[in-house]
């Protein structure tokens, strides 16, 4: 399905992302000294999976693809949250 089509962002909009990336790193810093008891896992790992999902969306143009990738990409970040919710699972009932 090559179409010739170019899907480029704006520098923008790459700035913007950038910024947002860099602001959510500064937040995993800051949450980092913080005691949030139970939560610090939690809130870290929400963190880094939007920081993930910022990269694929908009430097690997995953945003632009087709609906089989889009189903592949939410299908595995569902497995990844049930493997994390196991884990989890598994160490709190020890």
């Amino acid at each position: 399905m090559d179409s010739g089509e170019q899907h480029l962002s704006s520098y923008a909009t790459l700035a913007l992302v950038l910024v947002a990336l860099l602001v959510l790193t500064g937040i995993t810093v800051a949450v980092s000294y913080v005691d949030l008891g139970r939560f610090n896992v939690p809130l870290t790992l929400a963190i880094a999976s939007t920081k993930v999902s910022l990269v694929l969306l908009y430097f690997m143009h995953l945003r632009y693809e087709g609906r089989a990738i889009r189903v592949s990409f939410i299908g595995t970040i569902c497995f990844l949250a049930i493997m994390i919710g196991f884990t989890f699972w598994d160490v709190a009932f020890r």
